[in-house]
């Protein structure tokens, strides 16, 4: 896989050595078992995998790339590049201003902006209406996208099965960036609904049995389905894409729970249900695959507690938590800071985004034993810091020089 140019401010010499062993030692990704750290009366337990993605380097090097070729210009970012805060405050501090916040709303108008201006598409992508008008302004999108290759591949199967006849059901969040602009391309070329989880779904459903009348669907879904969607016909044939950051579980609870309806309806077989449900195999990414596929192989460690590191906005990382907090209590934090002492910690919800502090989250046994994991967003040099911060707290910060030598081959 391509190698990135990535700032050394992101980097971490003892994440780095971690990933190169178990790298060596498990080409095929196999084992999802974590690895331990083990400072004596401390024990952190490393997910097999988590940290920045293919998508989420790219989209780095482009940007300080584009920051380096461009002095003097105005550079603009459409939207948070990605859902990192160490991130995007570092473009801003280059000169990096957003055009919009990340739910769409403008922050500085698209009329100001001129010819010469530099634009940076996030890796979440964007929309076929906002593209053309930055295309129609002069501005060139192409050369400064950095558009995550997943999501595209996600744009380029929807329109493969749009090419055979089916409509599109997007599973995600409505005001995800990466949802609005998979809207938006989907249905550019077929009719297109988003349901953002199972309980939606099934109410979806309900609409293709015919338990509820098709005038309900319009207000029930509003602002989810594309113009001239027409619910008597346009959810007889389909095929389910998602939002690449969700969780594998949802997203296959979703296709089947569909599929299973037009089998039911229709009175189809496994044979020829290709007539009405596409195949569109899984669309999620592989770093979103093997992130949760971690933290399934991490939770099998007898622990007393889980610490996952990233963005409170990043969907991926939020799912992370999701699968922890079902196991063990669990901690969601953006940075070492929030780990206040051995006593407290400033740690968010993942449903509300919302911080609360909690006393008393470290037991008294020993050794403490701790999984550590991050999102696809969130550099290593984070996740370093918030294992230099405990391992303080057990007079152990010294032992991490010989613990990253240990996986030195």
């Amino acid at each position: 896989m391509k190698q990135f140019e990535v700032p050394n401010i992101y980097r971490s010499k003892l994440i780095s050595a971690v990933k190169t062993m178990r790298k060596q030692q498990d080409k095929l990704k196999k084992d999802f078992r974590p690895t331990l750290l083990d400072f004596g009366n401390l024990q952190i337990y490393l997910a097999r995998h988590f940290g920045f993605c293919y998508g989420v380097e790219n989209a780095i090097e482009i940007a300080f790339r584009t920051i380096e070729e461009n002095p003097g210009k105005r550079i603009f970012l459409l939207s948070e590049m990605i859902h990192n805060p160490q991130v995007n405050a570092d473009l801003i501090e280059r000169g990096v201003s957003f055009l919009q916040d990340t739910y769409g709303k403008q922050i500085v108008p698209f009329d100001s902006l001129k010819s010469d201006d530099v634009v940076l598409i996030p890796a979440f992508g964007t929309t076929l209406e906002i593209e053309a008008l930055l295309n129609k302004k002069g501005i060139q999108t192409e050369k400064y996208n950095t558009t995550c290759p997943f999501v595209e591949k996600v744009w380029n199967r929807s329109e493969q099965i749009a090419q055979k006849g089916y409509s599109i059901v997007i599973h995600g969040k409505p005001k995800h960036e990466e949802t609005r602009a998979t809207f938006s391309h989907a249905s550019s070329h077929t009719p297109s609904v988003v349901v953002n989880d199972i309980d939606e779904t099934v109410e979806l459903a309900k609409y293709i049995t015919g338990e509820k009348p098709g005038s309900d669907f319009y207000s029930a879904f509003k602002g989810r389905y594309s113009d001239g969607f027409d619910v008597t016909k346009d959810l007889q044939r389909f095929g389910v894409v998602n939002q690449t950051t969700q969780l594998a579980t949802d997203t296959q609870a979703i296709s089947d729970y569909l599929k299973q309806t037009l089998k039911s309806h229709y009175g189809l077989t496994d044979a020829n249900i290709g007539e009405r449900f596409a195949d569109t195999r899984d669309t999620l990414c592989y770093a979103t695959n093997d992130n949760q596929t971690a933290v399934t192989g991490m939770l099998q460690t007898d622990a007393d507690l889980a610490i996952i590191v990233g963005g409170y906005n990043s969907s991926n990382t939020s799912h992370l938590v999701e699968l922890c907090e079902k196991k063990l209590s669990s901690f969601f934090v953006n940075s070492a800071e929030k780990i206040l002492s051995a006593k407290e910690i400033l740690h968010a919800d993942w449903r509300t985004k919302e911080e609360k502090l909690t006393t008393g989250y470290l037991p008294e046994n020993s050794p403490v034993r701790i999984l550590v994991t991050s999102g696809a967003s969130c550099p290593d040099a984070l996740v370093e810091d918030v294992i230099k911060k405990l391992a303080s707290f057990y007079d152990a910060a010294d032992r991490l020089d010989t613990i990253t030598a240990s996986f030195i081959a």
